[in-house]
């Protein structure tokens, strides 16, 4: 069994204890509308020791929050089972060694059982051979390996061994999609080619009445209602037996869904025919009317529409899939001078792996030898590559340039970031944002509604109806049932929430929840860090200015190498800063010897026998040199947010400089984009007043929070939420961690610590604050999308079910027909899927410049 890219559960799982919850997501197969979803979230949560539960039409997963000490994963697959459904599972065939006697096998069977996510297991000793049933995602084959072996028993690995050809979950789920489409368009093609026939059979001779004297003087009235009967018989019974078994297992467990409304509709409309043919005699004259297209044709067209829609599934997780192809399948690494393929998932910590030109990096690692571009677009939403030189880290997935470079692998498996954001993207796609809690509350009363408004519809009709009373109360009850079928209403929300976190994905944003989707579009306030943030959050040398009277090149150069040489002894960052512009400049940097750090001043040292100073003008003073006539020069510099330092040679200073923290390429595009789309942009920092508020001025922005201890952050996002405002914090340091769970949705830049990415519901994969415009306008655009398919699926109903139970007839002789209502029920469902694929053409407010 290969360990599948995403073989951890998306959301952790605790250690498991007594009376410890525990979390499990599988996937259930066969949920058609909301009343599926519901009935089996219901299901479960009946289950003993189950807290909660919650089931997702749109991805077919089911989340479980259970108490182990009470139940089992085998007793929630077997509830699901009895409810009518099916959990997806997956077979292992493991080789055991050492086995001697019946004993040993239960010792096995027992060991495999415990292992979390094993449903089953069979042990056979004549073949030494174990069979393992378990849920995909949960289970490795190194954790079956590891459970035999604490056994006292061996498992033989290699070709001979099951496990290792095991599909992932990803690749079980796929195949069971591709065989429920294929299956649905096999019984699409079986239940047309009796429908089409027999809807001519029906219709052409009430059009054109000289055949209809031709067909009943050939074969009879009823030789004629006999031939339909014969064309619609295979369709009830064969494309339509799926929605006999679902909906009589829907209405034995009391918990009605589409299934036994296309169940009892067509079932109505199929039996009342057959009595017609079968005993004309006992309706009254002028009733006897058979409606066996009907029945045919409204199977035919559901399953039109449910192929419809399974397309339409199947596009909206696009973006999950090209998530999980992104991996390679096989890794070239270097193991004992040799280079060896192995598969991806064979491959460990510290490996040496090489990665040739145009091909993609398998796994999380930093660069031992060679150098290229490197395309991290997928993954960030960056178009430009970037350049991996020897110590830079790389990450699984993204593709390589032209050139060549062997790295170390340093993140394998489920802990690399190629999986860790498949898990957020699956979390995202599968939980629930609370604009879902109206659908859940109508649904859940909504087919047991429909059920009394189709049985008052019959009694209605056939108490008032007349002599064709009998024959209208079939028709419109059969309408109203068809019509009613709350697909579209299921699917409004979740296929929403798959399109638009997938799109934002590919751009490099990741929603780590449908409530954190939600909320970002809803901020009225948008809190910024500053350092790291707006920011590069890395001083660099900005200004060096010389005070003698030469001040050519050369004479910078060498007041330069003389002044990085010195700082070379400090891991200040302002002497990196230094001596990255130094190098830059690619100047050679003499020894310095007698260095001396000066807390709070600066430095000294000696190079080429002259004594150097560099500092503050503090120092300076000290020294005894006079800073005045430079005094105008460093006021300007602070006011621009720029650290004025000075450097002394010898008891004479010879030059004027600056550091400061570059504001981020993009950073003002974003501010601005914030602003206008009226929202409040709001700086909070730890930083100096002064800085804080020269950084502002060039960004536009006016509500400064300066020197705020990290401790106080959460405290200023709790004051900007008084009144009731919404507040989004965007922050990327381990101090920012308190206000960004604080804040109603808080963003992490990717670039920033892990502490911040945990605690943020939205990370930003790239360091390019763009990101939170683009995350905020493509939140927005997913509600609305939302908003759009919920109205149309409330109003679709709201509007057609009255008319289907003949509402209009009185007034305006209009009856819907029960095929219109098929074809009506299957376009809703349809046009509410294609409305959420729209969201994949969504294009963000603000793009990165394509250039190097």
């Amino acid at each position: 069994m290969s360990q599948p890219v995403n073989s951890n559960l998306p959301i952790p799982i605790p250690p498991t204890g007594a009376h410890t919850p525990v979390t499990a997501e599988f996937t259930v197969q066969g949920m058609t509308c909301a009343s599926c979803s519901s009935r089996v979230e219901r299901g479960l949560t009946k289950v003993s020791g189950v807290q909660q539960a919650s089931v997702n039409l749109a991805t077919e997963r089911a989340s479980v929050t259970f108490d182990p000490s009470r139940t089992s994963l085998t007793d929630l697959t077997a509830r699901v089972r009895e409810i009518g459904y099916e959990p997806l599972t997956a077979t292992a065939d493991l080789s055991v060694q050492g086995m001697t006697c019946a004993a040993c096998v239960g010792r096995v069977e027992r060991a495999l059982k415990k292992v979390d996510g094993v449903l089953d297991a069979q042990v056979n000793l004549a073949t030494e051979r174990a069979h393992v049933t378990y849920l995909p995602g949960r289970v490795t084959d190194s954790d079956l390996n590891a459970a035999v072996t604490r056994a006292g028993y061996s498992v033989l690995t290699g070709t001979d061994s099951g496990a290792s050809s095991a599909p992932d979950r990803a690749a079980l789920e796929q195949a069971a999609r591709d065989d429920h489409e294929r299956s649905l368009e096999r019984d699409l093609r079986v239940s047309a080619a009796f429908a089409v026939p027999l809807l001519l059979l029906a219709m052409l001779p009430m059009m054109w009445m000289p055949l209809h004297m031709t067909l009943t003087g050939l074969l009879g009235e009823r030789g004629l209602n006999v031939l339909m009967l014969l064309l619609a018989t295979p369709v009830q019974f064969g494309p339509g037996r799926r929605f006999l078994r679902l909906g009589w297992n829907s209405l034995r467990h009391r918990s009605p869904d589409m299934n036994a409304l296309v169940m009892i509709g067509t079932g109505a409309a199929y039996l009342y025919s057959l009595l017609v043919t079968l005993a004309p005699g006992v309706f009254p004259a002028g009733t006897a009317h058979v409606y066996f297209e009907a029945s045919a044709v409204v199977i035919t067209l559901i399953l039109l529409g449910k192929v419809l829609e399974a397309r339409a599934k199947g596009r909206s997780s696009a973006a999950m899939t090209a998530l999980l192809r992104l991996q390679p399948n096989v890794a070239r690494v270097v193991r004992a001078g040799q280079e060896l393929e192995i598969p991806t998932a064979d491959v460990q910590a510290g490996d040496v792996i090489q990665v040739r030109p145009g091909e993609r990096v398998p796994v999380d690692g930093d660069v031992q030898t060679g150098d290229s571009w490197v395309d991290e677009s997928l993954l960030t939403g960056e178009s430009v590559p970037v350049h991996k030189g020897v110590g830079a880290a790389v990450t699984g997935g993204t593709v390589n340039g032209t050139g060549a470079f062997t790295f170390r692998a340093t993140h394998v498996g489920a802990d690399t970031a190629l999986a860790r954001i498949t898990r957020l993207v699956e979390d995202a796609q599968a939980s629930r944002p609370p604009i879902q809690g109206l659908a859940d509350r109508v649904v859940a009363v909504f087919v047991p509604v429909v059920l009394v408004i189709a049985a008052l519809t019959f009694l209605t009709w056939l108490l008032l109806g007349g002599p064709q009373g009998l024959s209208h109360a079939l028709v419109n009850t059969v309408a109203v049932l068809i019509i009613a079928c709350p697909c579209a209403m299921g699917l409004a929300t979740p296929t929403s929430v798959m399109v638009g976190t997938g799109r934002a994905a590919s751009l490099g944003v990741l929603f780590k929840s449908g409530a954190a989707l939600e909320a970002l579009q809803r901020a009225d306030v948008i809190a910024l860090d500053k350092t790291g943030t707006l920011t590069l959050g890395r001083p660099e040398l900005t200004d060096l200015s010389l005070t003698g009277p030469h001040a050519g090149p050369h004479d910078r150069a060498a007041a330069l190498t003389l002044i990085a040489a010195a700082e070379r002894g400090s891991e200040h960052p302002v002497a990196q800063a230094i001596l990255t512009a130094a190098r830059a400049e690619g100047l050679t940097l003499p020894a310095a010897t007698a260095f001396q750090a000066l807390p709070g001043e600066g430095i000294e040292a000696t190079v080429n026998g002259q004594r150097v100073w560099v500092g503050s003008d503090r120092l300076m003073t000290r020294l005894g040199l006079n800073v005045s006539p430079l005094t105008a020069q460093t006021d300007a510099l602070a006011d621009l947010g720029r650290t004025p330092l000075y450097a002394a040679v010898d008891g004479h200073i010879i030059a004027a400089l600056a550091v400061a923290d570059p504001i981020k390429p993009g950073s003002l595009e974003a501010v601005q984009a914030m602003q206008t789309s009226g929202r409040r942009v709001v700086m909070i920092t730890g930083d100096h007043a002064r800085t804080a508020q020269a950084v502002a001025r060039q960004l536009g922005i006016t509500d400064v929070r300066a020197e705020v201890h990290p401790a106080q952050k959460s405290a200023a996002v709790k004051e900007l939420q008084a009144g009731g405002q919404h507040v989004a914090f965007v922050g990327d340091g381990i101090n920012d961690a308190p206000a960004l769970a604080q804040a109603d949705v808080g963003v992490a830049i990717g670039t920033g610590t892990d502490v911040a990415a945990e605690t943020a519901g939205v990370i930003l994969m790239s360091g390019d604050l763009r990101g939170v415009p683009n995350a905020v306008a493509l939140s927005r655009a997913t509600l609305t999308n939302i908003r759009g398919n919920l109205f149309w699926a409330f109003a679709y109903n709201a509007l057609l079910i009255p008319v289907a139970a003949g509402a209009l007839e009185p007034l305006l002789g209009l009856r819907l027909n029960p095929v219109l209502a098929a074809a009506a029920m299957g376009l809703s469902s349809v046009f509410v899927l294609s409305n959420a694929l729209r969201l994949r053409g969504f294009r963000p407010p603000l793009t990165a410049p394509a250039t190097a």
